[in-house]
């Protein structure tokens, strides 16, 4: 979906207000639009707390303008066209987690009953777009002005409400360049090996947030200092053992600090890139794979992930290697990613960067240099006569390697070299 106009969702976040005040109902922007809106920032997007039930939302704003995503917590999706939306959701008060997860029940409530039943303190306020004011049952503002993340009420309780809350404590305060207020954090380490009972899209979730932002080294500093890193990349553990060395044979300590250098350097990167500069250097591309997998992350990102961190050294020797080998990795979907971890790679360590612009060098080929299109196909070595089998991809590969270092520049001459290797192998 794309990005809606900030001023046009604004104003229709300031519509769904007026049209529930309208109809004599209480309606107040709430959580971190508020937030943002205090602190300056333009909201991504607008919630609105009102009294008004699930149906009478949709009442007011017709069946064909809302959406019911949650009903029964209710919340209620209200459209206003051209990827502009605004969830509206009923005050409530939460009934007991069981699960660590979700309520067993809701109760509609009061404002301030619905304020309370939220995690932190600057997610907690409301502000009334048509008054101008902020309405805070929690001292959000305050919090704002000393730059602290600070649980509603008792941390461990609100902790044990939602386990992923553990995890954006730390996003939200690496993000915001807050502290984290001294008994929220201690609830937050004693209760961090807890967050694995989250699901693991929502954990995943986080991490995309995290990995991709500016403040993502601060953010994974918190997780390592509060025990959440452990809990969720224990192939990173290491990290704490002096002796230990990691799947390079450097010592575990130099290379978490190359990692963290590694990340600090790295400019809007993709989270493929980011999660592979993050784990390079503690597992080996298998390993990679097997965080993905059980983070449940796209076949996209999986195999990105992996390549990356398979491929973290192939360009070290770009000025000495073979063309066909090194055309092979220039002319993958990721080389511009890849570039970006070497680039990051060397500004950590000082590394010499002449390999790297070498590629860009070769990169800057006309395309039909670069990358000619295979003088021969499969179909072409089944016409030629040659049986069905997986020799067709050694065949296919020594081909193009002959055309690449342009030994070979014709089908005819492709085809008598098949000829020849079939004589002199399997």
């Amino acid at each position: 979906m794309p990005k809606p106009d900030p001023q046009k969702l604004r104003a229709f976040a300031v519509e769904v207000v007026e049209r529930l005040r309208a109809r004599s109902f209480e309606a107040y922007w709430a959580g971190g639009c508020v937030r943002d809106w205090l602190m300056g920032r333009a909201p991504k997007d607008y919630d609105v707390a009102t009294n008004a039930r699930p149906d009478e939302i949709r009442e007011t704003f017709g069946a064909r303008r809302t959406v019911a995503v949650g009903e029964a917590f209710g919340v209620v999706k209200v459209l206003g066209g051209r990827s502009i939306e605004v969830e509206v959701v009923t005050f409530r008060r939460d009934a007991s987690y069981s699960d660590g997860r979700h309520p067993d029940a809701v109760e509609f409530s009061t404002p301030q009953a619905d304020a309370e039943r939220r995690d932190f303190t600057i997610n907690g306020m409301f502000f009334d777009p048509l008054e101008d004011r902020v309405i805070d049952y929690v001292g959000g503002q305050d919090d704002l002005v000393r730059c602290v993340i600070r649980a509603i009420g008792d941390p461990q309780a609100r902790f044990a409400e939602d386990k992923l809350r553990l995890l954006r404590a730390a996003r939200f305060a690496a993000g915001l360049d807050f502290t984290i207020d001294p008994a929220t954090r201690d609830a937050l380490e004693a209760m961090a090996p807890q967050i694995t009972v989250v699901s693991i899209e929502r954990i995943a979730a986080e991490w995309r947030l995290m990995l991709v932002h500016p403040s993502r080294v601060r953010a994974v500093h918190l997780l390592h200092e509060t025990g959440l890193l452990a809990a969720l990349l224990p192939e990173l553990n290491v990290i704490d053992q002096d002796e230990s060395l990691t799947s390079t044979g450097r010592p575990a300590d130099d290379a978490w600090v190359t990692t963290l250098e590694m990340l600090s350097v790295l400019a809007e990167p993709s989270f493929p890139l980011a999660l592979a500069v993050l784990v390079h250097s503690f597992v080996d591309a298998q390993g990679a794979e097997a965080i993905c997998r059980r983070w449940k992350l796209s076949n996209r990102e999986t195999a990105r992930t992996r390549w990356l961190v398979a491929q973290q050294n192939a360009l070290v020797d770009a000025q000495h290697a073979a063309w066909p080998r090194l055309q092979r990795i220039l002319t993958s979907d990721g080389i511009d990613e890849l570039l970006a971890f070497h680039q990051a790679e060397a500004a950590a360590t000082g590394r010499d960067t002449s390999h790297i612009e070498h590629c860009r060098g070769r990169l800057s080929l006309p395309a039909d240099e670069l990358n000619p299109p295979p003088l021969i196909s499969g179909d072409d070595l089944i016409r030629h006569g040659v049986p069905r089998g997986k020799h067709y991809q050694r065949l296919l590969e020594a081909v193009r390697d002959a055309q690449l270092e342009k030994s070979i520049v014709t089908q005819q001459q492709a085809l008598k070299l098949v000829d020849e290797l079939r004589s002199t192998g399997p």
